[in-house]
């Protein structure tokens, strides 16, 4: 595995070291905690190596846009964007309070970064997908789109149909992220795959905890073709 730290707009360096600590900041009944972890690296070699917006572009118009559709278990997701600057570390240990910005799902108007609110199954991917085409009708064919998704959320129908738009119309811009925890009800076990593949999208599949992985499947080229990448972790019930 890789990693490095940076300097947060706190003046304090983290890294990806550095995670487990700051998701232990955060407390409650509410924590979904494998549901977090299975996403810990992914969310870290996305923010560390491949995205391009930052504390300071969290605006910008041609930003790289990260929607978590896995809204459920935000846990991983807040401590990757404090290690990075986008909010304070301190906000931690206040999560899913009542006067706290960071709720068991994570909402857009309150936590900078944050593209959308998030948490029902299923939405995720087809919000992205008309991101996409959004940014490809505005002519910003610098921009990506990147969404992660949970193996369980293919159990929803919402998201065949995007995946099946996406393929149809060549949404080279998308990527989505499939964390697999074999937590799905009614997928093949090992058939998450075959299903983007089906309508035409460029995969890959990796061991989820793998950086160097991850990463070269994040940066392969795919041109003409949406890209999924299939993150491989440990079972959700051990």
């Amino acid at each position: 595995m890789t990693s490095r730290t940076v300097e947060t707009t706190a003046g304090t360096a983290y890294g990806y070291t550095d995670l487990p600590w700051l998701m232990g900041l955060m407390t409650g009944d509410e924590k979904h905690g494998p549901a977090a972890t299975s996403t810990l690296d992914a969310l870290w070699v996305l923010y560390d190596r491949v995205l391009r917006v930052s504390p300071g572009t969290v605006d910008a118009p041609d930003r790289d846009r990260f929607l978590l559709s896995k809204g459920h278990g935000p846990m991983a997701y807040y401590a990757v964007l404090a290690a990075k600057g986008f909010f304070p570390v301190e906000l931690l240990s206040g999560f899913g309070s009542y006067d706290s910005p960071l709720g068991h799902h994570p909402d857009r108007l309150l936590v900078p970064g944050v593209e959308i609110g998030s948490g029902s199954l299923g939405h995720g991917l087809p919000l992205a997908v008309g991101s996409a085409l959004g940014l490809r009708a505005q002519g910003r064919r610098d921009a990506r789109v990147w969404v992660l998704i949970g193996d369980a959320e293919l159990d929803e129908g919402s998201n065949h149909e995007a995946i099946a738009y996406a393929g149809a119309t060549g949404l080279e811009r998308l990527h989505t992220l499939a964390i697999d925890n074999s937590s799905a009800t009614h997928g093949r076990r090992g058939g998450i795959a075959s299903r983007f593949e089906a309508a035409g999208w460029s995969v890959t599949t990796v061991d989820g905890r793998d950086h160097d992985a991850l990463y070269a499947a994040f940066t392969s080229p795919h041109p003409g073709q949406p890209h999924a990448v299939v993150a491989r972790a440990e079972p959700k019930n051990g």
